[in-house]
């Protein structure tokens, strides 16, 4: 039998809570619309995901991807540190005076 990659799905969010050791709190949100009014809503999850360097904090934008369950709340991991990729690119840009 071949082994078949199948991609997993990945989720946006901002991080909560980092207060426990490998696990960081990741709310999502997504805008839906109402089915009888029609109105935008903003709904919100939130996702226990593994992290498995400790390098992410409250406030960060993280990219997360589902994966096998690690523990009984947690079945996505870390994928990126977004923010942190932002912050370290307007250093550099500030420092070599490049400004956007």
């Amino acid at each position: 039998m071949s082994e078949l990659k199948t991609s997993s799905r990945t989720l946006t969010g901002r991080i909560v809570s980092d207060k426990m050791d490998k696990t960081i709190t990741v709310l999502v949100e997504r805008r839906v619309k109402h089915p009888v009014y029609g109105k935008i809503l903003t709904k919100s999850t939130k996702i226990k995901a593994h992290d498995e360097s400790n390098d992410a904090h409250a406030g960060d934008l993280v990219t997360i991807a589902e994966c096998r369950p690690v523990s009984k709340d947690k079945a996505w991991k870390l994928v990126i540190l977004t923010s942190a990729l932002l912050q370290s690119n307007a250093v550099i840009s500030d420092r070599f005076g490049v400004r956007k």
